[in-house]
């Protein structure tokens, strides 16, 4: 069993990449954060389909969370002032307007700032 969670990103991906180096200099989660495409996958309980269309959060023990729910794990796992934003992304309501919110940014993340036409979301898995 890994020691520490994983958060998995689109490496191939500017802003998903972009996002990634912000999350390890400023908000700094307890986890690894890999690219899926430099990620041992099969180990992690992962496909390649699933990876490429959502962030995810792969625990030591249990299930895999993906889009909103792995940011909020990141978030919940950083402490300090990340943890409340994490804790109330998941509150009934709130949870339903942070996976709308995630679908939105990554579905378009190809249009944001360091987005390149490789960034365009494959369908879902």
């Amino acid at each position: 069993m890994r020691p520490r969670p994983v958060l998995v990103y689109d490496g191939d991906c500017g802003f998903c990449t972009t996002s990634a180096r912000f999350a390890e200099r400023v908000v700094r989660p307890r986890c690894d954060i890999v690219p899926w495409q430099f990620a041992d996958l099969d180990a992690l309980g992962v496909t390649p389909e699933r990876a490429a269309y959502e962030v995810l959060w792969v625990p030591p023990a249990g299930a895999v969370e993906g889009g909103a729910r792995a940011v909020a794990k990141a978030l919940l796992s950083a402490g300090g002032v990340w943890a409340p934003l994490g804790a109330m992304s998941l509150l009934p309501g709130v949870r339903w307007v942070a996976r709308r919110v995630y679908r939105l940014v990554a579905t378009h993340r190809h249009r944001l700032p360091g987005g390149t036409p490789a960034c365009g979301t494959p369908p879902p898995p």
